[in-house]
């Protein structure tokens, strides 16, 4: 094979994998909106801690507050994280692991590295501008699907932005 061939053909696969790593998985969700109880999309969770940590990717949450389930995406669509709550349990799965928690705040701090008022979340989500101390949400850009949340005391800052399928 010609040296020409040889790079066209590597060409070719490292486009095929460029594309296969933006693509999107289809999945199964309700439909997004006010008080829908299930909400998909991709979340970008940015902490401003030394170091600073984030995480982006997709996510499908169902439920409510008290009892629900929020599933974090790898860029291939295989399920890198569940969060499962109910009253008086909380479980993390991760790479193979689970990993219980005495309440839900417990459980997301451990699987972001910062706490997120999930109540509120979902209040967010439905429209309602919940206040919690410490935190301010912009749901300006709900409607077009777009919330964002920042939390400015105590530190670190954190910044939480979503984008729902539609």
């Amino acid at each position: 094979m010609s040296s020409l061939r040889r790079a066209g053909a590597w060409a070719l696969v490292f486009a095929i994998f460029l594309i296969a790593g933006c693509a999107q998985p289809t999945r199964a969700t309700g439909q997004n909106g006010l008080n829908s109880g299930s909400w998909a999309g991709r979340m970008a969770l940015q902490v401003q801690d030394t170091p600073s940590q984030s995480f982006s990717g997709a996510f499908e949450l169902r439920g409510q507050p008290d009892s629900g389930e929020l599933l974090l995406f790898t860029p291939l669509g295989g399920t890198a994280a569940r969060l499962r709550w109910a009253p008086g349990e909380a479980t993390l799965t991760a790479a193979g692991e689970v990993r219980q928690f005495d309440s839900v705040d417990a459980l997301v701090e451990q699987a972001t590295g910062t706490s997120i008022p999930v109540s509120a979340l979902f209040d967010w989500l439905a429209g309602t501008n919940t206040a919690v101390p410490g935190w301010e949400a912009d749901l300006s850009q709900l409607a077009e699907g777009r919330l964002l949340a920042r939390r400015l005391s105590p530190p670190p800052e954190a910044s939480l932005r979503i984008v729902l399928d539609r």
